[in-house]
């Protein structure tokens, strides 16, 4: 989710910020054996987040994916709130993709090292395809192929729905339970993070030689920003409209859960009182609420896929990666799918971000300059995916006033 409050609290906003000054003063002064010894923090932290980059993002969506229940509820309900959660993750991802086209803001950015050799090659788009594909299941994780290990997450499981439902809930017991271990591991490096963000500041002060990099970043917090009020404000709304909801009615019913969910920077700490907004205000079905709205608050996760895309692609082009018309449009499947699986992880959507970014073997210091925006960011995420959720279930709620026998027998 894209939520912090599981993050440490020896990582709060204000030790980051502390840290993030001593290494701009310390990359100012330019002292040799400190430069060395930024080098070397930078380098073991950023080992260590490849380490558990790919096992988090194969995990995750494993752990997520195989607790949906079996096929009979996702055929009836659960199909209902899953088609309007990918639906609107997708809208999310797509309005993401083109507001990074439109404001382009890696061209403002200056390289921060040098392009990568055969980045810009001519794509062979059979090739780009079968390689989607893995071989053998520990050839995605051996060569970093993000792709692959989506791929074969999805197909593991699809697999473990089929199953009975016994041997389901052996395995997804065993995938949260290898999840929480991976997320366990990920907790005791992210203690060293205030150590990281000065060791990065005060290499990137050394890298920094105009403005350029300055106004790329503020060019990406306005997508960032625009991607997530568009997705609140006019396309959520649209959709509510269609059904023939009212938007405005929605939102003010909503607000007491919404507000919950922007001060604590969690979905989860405002599911009670997103139910019980939906149950007595919005005046949907108990059982559609008490269904639908867990299920959303784990998989309905819009903001975080903008935020993932954009925040990918904004990093990797910065440092002269350059991304076909086919692997651009891929990202929108990818943050769609990632966003889905992004469940528990410390630091919500800025840790996979930063998880993909190590397993495609990206520079990551500009993700230290956007950690200290990336606690507002995420206050904002979290109250539109919850008012997403409410979308959804509002949704999914008006289709089965219909058919209120189908809506009894989906909730035996």
């Amino acid at each position: 989710m894209c939520d912090s409050h599981k993050s440490m609290n020896l990582n709060s906003g204000s030790v980051l910020i502390i840290s993030g000054l001593i290494g701009l003063m310390t990359g100012w002064l330019d002292i040799a054996f400190l430069n060395q010894a930024g080098a070397v923090i930078a380098d073991i932290f950023i080992r260590l987040l490849k380490l558990v980059s790919l096992p988090i993002i194969f995990f995750s969506l494993l752990a997520t994916l195989s607790g949906m229940g079996g096929t009979s509820d996702v055929k009836k309900l659960g199909g209902k709130v899953l088609k309007y959660t990918l639906m609107t993750t997708l809208l999310a991802a797509t309005l993401a993709l083109g507001l990074y086209l439109l404001f382009d803001p890696a061209r403002t950015s200056i390289m921060l090292t040098s392009p990568i050799e055969g980045a810009v090659e001519t794509v062979n788009y059979w090739h780009y395809l079968l390689s989607l594909i893995p071989e053998n299941f520990i050839a995605p994780f051996y060569n970093n192929n993000v792709m692959g290990v989506l791929f074969l997450a999805l197909v593991l499981s699809a697999a473990t729905l089929s199953l009975r439902k016994d041997h389901k809930q052996t395995l997804n017991q065993l995938f949260e339970s290898l999840f929480a271990a991976v997320m366990k591991m990920t907790g005791f490096f992210l203690r060293l993070m205030p150590l990281a963000v000065w060791a990065f500041v005060n290499l990137f002060v050394q890298d920094v030689q105009n403005q350029e990099t300055l106004q790329g970043l503020a060019l990406y917090l306005c997508c960032v920003l625009m991607a997530n009020l568009i997705q609140a404000g006019v396309i959520l709304p649209a959709l509510l409209k269609a059904k023939g909801l009212s938007p405005l009615s929605s939102f003010k019913a909503m607000l007491p859960a919404l507000t919950v969910a922007f001060f604590s920077k969690s979905s989860s700490a405002a599911l009670p009182s997103a139910i019980d907004c939906a149950e007595q205000r919005m005046g949907i079905n108990g059982k559609v609420a008490r269904f639908s709205m867990p299920l959303c608050i784990t998989v309905n996760m819009n903001a975080c896929a903008a935020y993932i895309l954009i925040t990918v692609l904004f990093v990797c082009q910065s440092n002269g990666i350059q991304f076909s018309g086919i692997e651009l449009f891929s990202w929108i499947l990818i943050a769609t799918l990632a966003a889905i699986g992004n469940a528990g992880v410390p630091m919500g959507c800025y840790m996979l971000s930063s998880a993909f970014l190590a397993a495609m073997g990206v520079d990551m210091k500009l993700m230290v300059l956007i950690l200290p925006f990336y606690a507002f960011i995420d206050m904002l995420e979290s109250a539109i995916n919850v008012w997403s959720d409410s979308c959804v279930t509002a949704m999914v709620n008006k289709e089965l006033k219909s058919s209120p026998a189908l809506l009894e027998e989906n909730m035996e």
